[in-house]
This record gives structure tokens, sequence and C-alpha cells, in this order.
């Protein structure tokens, strides 16, 4: 590179030498008419609003001449003397800094997207509970290394992090204590006999319990119902603490202190607010869409039998985006990446299809 520097160097000397050997040839009135046209092209560039931009070539044929020029001359020219002290400054600067120093190194990317991911899970975490975690997972850094990628990322301290609740986070952390009951119903073929369904949805898991069907859905029904499922639940019936509920006329107070009894509050939805009990409502779609609008029921029985299958297939088979495509409660484990042999079962001969991987 030096040796490139100086041959460039040497280059523009012999064009500058060359240029002033022509000038030896020319008149003197020839070259005072070109210093007039020069003088007045400098004074019209000083007119326009931006500096010009000079390289380094520039830089040392200006430096070297301008010592020459007389002094009433040098304060009118492009370069002033304090131009060239500040090259002079520049130069030595380049000199004695080091570009190869190292330095801090780079916060590896994965470190970065684990602060990203804890800070986030996890909004009461400050920055030295989440240099400990880091370090339990084998990464080395240090508080003031959270910090700045917290800061980077533009994510608050843990007590302003934490200052609020958002209703998504309170409702997933309310869900593993909730239940969700409703009522669905459905057509026979031939007799159009109006059959109705109970059911009762864990929130958490969305697990579904089908609960008996029937003709006439009214209070001693559904409150005997009721008992059959805390029967079922057994044990499990004090982790639960909420139960949502429409305001249909089958919900009596039987059912409700039924309920209460066994320390699950009955949570009424507003009136014509179906929404409200959505996980409800959304497997009433879930199961209209896959099951009862593409297959004729004959009877009460039909629907029972059809309705265990597919509730089967429902808690063990089927994966659900709200569990990270996993079923509620998976009957076998997940197959190994790459599978090549893949075995199809029917469900409801046919109307839904569930893979598995086949047996070596």
């Amino acid at each position: 590179m030096i040796v490139g520097v100086a041959l460039r160097l040497l280059y523009l000397v012999f064009v500058q030498l060359g240029c002033w050997l022509v000038l030896l040839g020319r008149s003197s009135a020839a070259k005072d008419v070109e210093l007039l046209v020069l003088r007045h092209e400098v004074a019209v560039l000083r007119r326009g609003q931006r500096r010009p931009r000079l390289d380094w070539a520039d830089r040392v044929v200006l430096a070297a001449l301008v010592r020459q020029l007389p002094v009433w001359l040098r304060e009118h020219r492009l370069v002033s003397p304090g131009t060239v002290l500040r090259w002079h400054r520049r130069l030595v600067a380049k000199k004695w800094t080091y570009p190869n120093r190292a330095g801090r190194p780079r916060v590896d990317e994965t470190v970065m997207a684990l602060v990203e991911r804890m800070a986030r899970e996890n909004t009461g975490w400050g920055y030295r509970r989440i240099q400990g975690e880091l370090l339990k997972l084998g990464h080395r850094t240090s508080a003031s290394t959270v910090r700045r990628v917290l800061k980077r990322l533009r994510i608050p301290p843990s007590p302003t992090r934490d200052s609020d609740t958002s209703w998504r986070r309170f409702l997933r952390a309310q869900a593993e204590t909730m239940l969700a009951c409703d009522f669905f119903h459905v057509d026979c073929v031939v007799t159009l006999k109006r059959v109705y369904v109970f059911f009762v949805m864990e929130v958490g898991t969305r697990y579904v319990h089908i609960l008996g069907t029937t003709t006439n859905p009214d209070g001693p029904w559904t409150t005997q119902q009721a008992r059959n499922f805390l029967m079922e639940l057994d044990d499990r019936a004090n982790e639960f603490r909420f139960l949502i509920r429409d305001r249909a006329g089958q919900f009596t107070a039987s059912f409700d202190s039924v309920l209460t009894d066994a320390g699950i509050d009955v949570v009424k939805i507003p009136p014509r607010c179906p929404r409200a009990n959505c996980y409800a409502e959304r497997f009433v779609g879930t199961v209209r869409r896959e099951l009862t609008d593409r297959l004729l029921i004959i009877n009460e029985r039909h629907l029972k039998s059809v309705l265990n299958r597919y509730v089967y297939h429902y808690n063990h088979r089927r994966p659900h985006r709200a569990l990270r495509h996993i079923a509620p409660r998976p009957d076998q484990p997940t197959g190994e990446p790459g599978c090549r042999s893949v075995r199809r079962r029917r469900v409801l001969g046919g109307l839904i299809n569930d893979y598995e991987p086949a047996a070596a």
C-alpha cells in the first residue's frame, strides 16, 4: 500500500512538472489572462454554500505550495493556515491511533435472544436475576451487559416492566383454575328430534368432558350432571376455582349450590354476550365444523357414540394452537424428527384422519 501511495505521489509530481514546463513556453499576457480567469472562477466557487471537498493529493499540493505565496494572497485562498494545521493534526492522530485495538467483545446473538425472552416472560426479574439464570445455562455475562441489551431492545427495567398486568396475561394466569360449560343441540335426521349436549371444558388444558345428552335439559337434570362431574373429578376438584356459564334457564340455583359447596365459584356472563364464554363457544364451533355439520345423526344413541369417539380424538390426538399444537392429554409420545414411515388412522369412518409414526 505504501509503495502504491509513493508511486501515485511521484506521478502527480511528474504531471505537475510537465504542466509547469508547458507554461514556460507561453507569453506573459496569456499567463495574466489565465490568472484573471482562475481568480474569477475561485470567486464564483466561494459564492456557493457547500464547501469543496479535497482529497489527499489536493491537500499535499496545497500544503506544499501555500508557503510560497505572498502573505496577502495566503489570506484569500481556499485553504487557510488553520486548515493546513488541522490536516497536520489529523495525520499525527492517525499515526498514534491503533485501529485494531481489541475492545469489548460483541454480545452473542444467542445470549441476546435469551435475555429478551427472560425479560418478557418474567416481568419481575431484574438485571442480576437474569444474569444468574444465564449462568445456569452456561453463559457468563455481567449485569451491565444485560442492562445494555435490554436498553437496546427498548425493554424497561423490572419495576417499570412489572407495573401493569395485561388482560391476556391475567386470563392466562387464571385459566388453569377455570372451567367453562355450555349446551349445544343436534337435530336427528329422521324424527327431527332435537338433542341437547351438555359439556364442560377445562380452560387451562382445553380438555373437554361430555356430561350427557337429553331432549329435555331442565334444572334437575343439569344439577345431577354437575354432581356426576364433581364425582368424576374427585380430588382434582380442588384445582378449580371458577366456572363460567351463561344465564340459560337450565342453570338453576341448585346447580350453582352444588359447585359452590365444592369450592367452585359460578361466574355468570353478561346477558346476550356469548363472547364472554369464548372458550365454550369455540368448542361448539369446532365440533359443528368437524362433526355434526358433516354427519347425519340418526338418534340420541348414535349421537352419544359419535361424540365419545370424537371427544377422545379431541382430547388425546387433535393438535391445539393454544397448546403449541399439542393435544390436551396426548396418549402417545411425539415422533422422532425425520420420521419417514407414517400411518393414517381413520376416525369416524374416515370423517377425520389422524396420523402417527408407523412401527419399524
